[in-house]
């Protein structure tokens, strides 16, 4: 067939994750209500990213034995160790050749790239909030928005319901079990409403530009903003 990733016969070469959320965005919609395909497509980003971009650091004083002691476990000893520690086993219960890999990668130093939802990506957002506080000072308020697409007639509109009717002030919606079904059938919509609701809150509430990066010259309900700093759960 056709229209698959990664196809070296393509004339213009497009990325895998391009191509993937290209597919979110067909009109027939095929691809967003696929029971596996979004969660197919994020395994394979995380696995290509977590391979290509994972390395160890060490001491240099230390590299020479290190080097070849990590060389010497097999891959047995390390899947095995995985399979103890994703159990949450004791370490007590370690075999001898798995307690010396442990204590081996403890001599390490792990540095992956901001994999979603992995540790490195924590730490990395945790430093960047770090050295907005260094440049910036503390901010002076913390903000949580968690807007609700099952009850927004915006989200019903994304999702397809053209019978909304957004120039009345309480527009006629479906029924919750009915809203609660289109949420999570098409949950690429329901990105889409956050993504939209939260920009338009800073956008016209907080009176920031995110094209120029900066604080419009009116500015919001707070004055005008120096930075900010959003991430989401």
């Amino acid at each position: 067939g056709i229209g698959g990733f990664d196809d070296v016969t393509r004339p213009s070469p497009i990325a895998f994750e391009k191509q993937a959320n290209y597919y979110f965005d067909l009109a027939d919609r095929s691809f967003r209500y696929h029971r596996s395909y979004m969660f197919v497509v994020l395994n394979i980003f995380q696995r290509r990213i977590a391979h290509l971009h994972t390395h160890f650091t060490v001491r240099r004083a230390h590299f020479e034995s290190l080097a070849m002691r990590l060389s010497s476990v097999s891959p047995s000893t390390l899947s095995r160790l995985a399979d103890q520690l994703q159990k949450e086993h004791r370490y007590s219960n370690l075999s001898t050749d798995d307690q010396n890999a442990l204590n081996l990668l403890n001599q390490v130093n792990t540095v992956a790239a901001r994999i979603p939802g992995s540790q490195s990506a924590k730490m990395f957002v945790r430093n960047e909030i770090r050295s907005y506080f260094g440049f910036f000072g503390m901010p002076h308020i913390f903000f949580t928005c968690n807007p609700n697409a099952s009850h927004s007639p915006i989200f019903q509109l994304m999702y397809g319901d053209n019978s909304v009717d957004l120039t009345q002030q309480y527009p006629c919606l479906v029924p919750a079990r009915e809203r609660a079904i289109r949420l999570a059938r098409d949950p690429v919509a329901a990105a889409d409403f956050f993504h939209f609701s939260v920009t338009c809150i800073f956008t016209h509430l907080f009176g920031w530009d995110f094209d120029c990066q900066s604080s419009t010259e009116r500015g919001g309900i707070l004055g005008h903003l120096e930075a900010f700093y959003g991430t989401n759960e």
